[in-house]
């Protein structure tokens, strides 16, 4: 227990006497406040990840995704942050960047709201400040939003995987959103090499075609389980 200074309308029961002759002034037990849940939602913003432009591109499905995944979780009581490649972190409202007490939700939700609605690419190319801010400490379930992966950073994805509870990984294929419906891939095209190293290292994926459903992913994730279950992603989703 770490007690905390005396502010104006404490109760004095619950004044630390041990806490206030140490440190010389009035101390006051802190408030024990319960657990909750935490949920890091990742949206990879790199230019170089996503073709093409407009309210159809494989970007603004991203952006239009986590929007919709953080609201969720904290409908669901979850503690959420956002989380983007470049390695800054909303709400931020204390040390690990989370959204703070429950009736902070509100105001957590129009800040991450906020920022998703000005959102635009970054300049760099790879994941690493993102896992530099993930690798810190157990950061709960991650759900996160990747366009296109290369070998490098497929790599680099791979290792988030360590500090999770839980983790789900939506992939837009850049080739499957701008090619044409009536092209054939070729051989080798597609994230699905990718796709298996994440599994192989403890991720639920999924690969996110043109047009997609977030709500049927949600649906096929689910039944992959993969411990996303456990969470309630696939349950009460609308």
């Amino acid at each position: 227990m770490i007690p905390r200074g005396y502010r104006y309308g404490d109760d004095l029961r619950r004044v630390h006497w041990r806490s206030t002759a140490r440190y010389g002034e009035l101390m006051v037990r802190r408030e024990e406040q319960p657990q909750r849940a935490r949920c890091t939602v990742l949206l990879d913003t790199r230019g170089i990840a996503y073709a093409g432009q407009g309210p159809d591109s494989a970007f603004e499905w991203a952006v239009s995704g986590a929007a919709s995944v953080l609201v969720h979780m904290l409908e669901r009581g979850f503690s959420v942050r956002l989380l983007s490649d470049t390695g800054n972190s909303v709400p931020g409202q204390d040390a690990d960047g989370f959204a703070g007490a429950s009736q902070e939700s509100a105001d957590a939700a129009g800040l991450m709201m906020d920022t998703l609605a000005v959102i635009d690419h970054s300049d760099g190319s790879g994941l690493s400040r993102a896992y530099d801010v993930l690798r810190s400490g157990n950061e709960g379930l991650l759900v996160a939003f990747f366009g296109d992966l290369d070998e490098e950073q497929a790599a680099v994805v791979a290792r988030m995987r360590q500090r999770s509870g839980g983790a789900l990984a939506f992939v837009l294929d850049n080739d499957g959103w701008v090619r044409e419906s009536t092209d054939v891939p070729g051989p080798g095209d597609g994230p699905e090499e990718r796709l298996r190293l994440l599994r192989d290292a403890g991720w639920t994926t999924v690969a996110v075609p043109r047009g997609a459903s977030l709500t049927e992913l949600w649906q096929r994730a689910d039944r992959e389980r993969n411990g996303i279950t456990a969470a309630g992603l696939g349950e009460g989703w609308a």
